[in-house]
Order: structure tokens, then sequence, then C-alpha cells
């Protein structure tokens, strides 16, 4: 054990503290980018060369032992110093090259970036870029991104933003289903049409019961959590369903379903950490994307 402690690998450490904050190898693999038998492998390899449980597994995912408990805050340590040495590697860059890690929420990824990236590589074709399309928010602080895009503003202090605009959104049908369909003139005939949304997330429900209108779960005849097959389910004909404009308007086969009420838009902000915001290759990608994002996507 002391040699193990001595030649600590810290890709084990990231798979605990990942399962540690997140409850589930599924979590943490996508967290970290990896596969979840990877993660877990990792995790039976500290595990084993500890000679204890750091994890109890349950139905509902992983919770920390005693021993798990006792090592954490040795390992959240690390992993602030490890991101010290990230940040002082960082501050002595003076090339365009080296790897920048982004992550935005899954339509942002899918609808907006790909241009954006592409525009990138052409401009600095020394800088990789990794996109991380997720809606979870991963840390800036501990070097789990460079760059995010977000759809709130962060409030810790040692957190760079800029507002980029607001991200509009709209209620869309597939040309094909509304020719089967009577035609959507009130927000009576929106409800008694067929509705897509989301499965087990409640932020839809939720944002339209916030405007008054009572709806729920089994107001939506097909559902999904995932966004992009969402709005495939949509385009396929099976019912109306929300999308960015962005994405929606530029489709032949889509129609926007006019609404009594406006549509709350998403604010969009750009964020880094501040102790990386000079790293020239994090500065290049950020100026591009302040300057591009908003004329491909905002109102």
């Amino acid at each position: 054990m002391d040699d193990f402690v001595r030649s600590l690998d810290w890709a084990l450490v990231q798979s605990f503290l990942a399962v540690a904050e997140e409850g589930s190898l599924s979590a943490a693999a996508r967290r970290m980018g990896a596969s979840q038998p990877t993660v877990g492998r990792q995790i039976k390899a500290m595990e084993d060369a500890l000679n204890a449980k750091m994890f109890a597994r349950h139905a509902r995912g992983f919770e920390l032992t005693e021993m798990g408990e006792t090592i954490l805050p040795a390992a959240k340590a690390m992993e602030r110093a490890m991101n010290d040495i990230r940040v002082a590697a960082a501050a002595q860059e003076t090339e365009l090259a080296g790897s920048v890690r982004i992550t935005a929420s899954i339509n942002v990824s899918y609808s907006i970036l790909p241009p954006l990236l592409a525009r990138a590589r052409q401009l600095y074709p020394g800088i990789q870029i990794d996109l991380v399309a997720t809606d979870d928010s991963e840390n800036l602080l501990y070097g789990e991104s460079d760059i995010a895009l977000r759809m709130y503003r962060p409030t810790q202090l040692d957190l760079v933003t800029q507002y980029l605009g607001e991200l509009p959104l709209g209620l869309y049908g597939a040309k094909s289903y509304l020719k089967r369909t009577q035609p959507i003139r009130s927000f009576e005939d929106v409800m008694a049409a067929d509705l897509v949304g989301h499965d087990t997330l409640t932020r839809l429900v939720d944002g339209i019961n916030e405007f008054g209108i009572p709806v729920s779960r089994s107001d939506f005849a097909t559902r999904t959590d995932d966004v992009l097959v969402l709005w495939e389910l949509v385009r396929a004909g099976c019912g109306l369903g929300f999308g960015p404009c962005v994405q929606a308007d530029s489709d032949p086969t889509m129609v926007k379903i006019p609404l009594p009420i406006a549509i709350p838009t998403l604010p969009i902000w750009l964020t880094t950490s501040e102790a990386m915001r000079g790293t020239p290759r994090i500065r290049a990608i950020w100026e591009l994307l302040a300057s591009e994002f908003p004329k491909l996507a905002t109102a």
C-alpha cells in the first residue's frame, strides 16, 4: 500500500472524485469523457491497492464508505494541486497550440457550434478542440472544461463571464403532422394536439406551469429525455414540440406554431476561469465564440 501511495495515479483519483460527486459510474464516465467500464476498472484498481472499499453499491447508485469519506478531502486537495500545476503551465504558453475543452448544452453543441469550431480549426490549426455536449454543469475551476457556454450566469468569484444574448425557442410541428390534424389556431388547439416532451426531466412541464398553464407529463403523448431524439420525433410527425429557432427555422419540413404567449428565451453566457482566461489558445477561442456566436444563434 505504501508503494501505491507513493506512485498514486492521478487518473484513479479523478475517477474516485467523479463517482463520489456524481453518484454513479455512468454519470462519472460522462463527466470524464471515458467509458463506464474504464471508470469501474479504475475504482476497482484503487480499492484493490488500498485494500479497502471506497463505495457501497446500491440500486440508487454509489455511496462513500467510511474509508471513502476519509480520503475524500485529500483527493479534493490533490485535485486543486493538479489544477494549480495546469494553470501555472498554461501561464507560460506563448503559442496558439494545444487543446481547448469546451462544454455546452446538447442542443447548442449540435445546432450552433459545429460551423464555429470549423472556423476555429481554419484560423488556429495548432489548437485542438474537445467538445463536451452535455446538459450537466462541468467545473471550470478544477479543469473539467476550459470554456463553457451556459444558460445561466455563474456566480463564482474566480470565473469570467460574458453575456452573448438570448437563444429563441419556438413551438413547431412537421408539415406531415399538420396535414392530418385540425388547424392550430389557439392554445386550446395546441393542448388538443399530440405533444412531444420529456420523460423523466421536469423542466419543460415546470416552465409551462409557471405561465399558469396546468400541464403534466401525461399531456405529452410521446416522451424522451434526449433532446436530439425529441426533435427527430417532432420532425417525423409524432406531434408538436419545442426547439431552438436557429435549428428549426432552417428546416423546410417544419412549421412554427404561433402562440398567444411569449415563449421564454434562454440566456447564453460564455464562461471560463479567471486564471485561464489569458492563455493564448483559450483567449483565441473565447474571442471567436464571443464575436461569432451571437450572429448565428441569438435574438
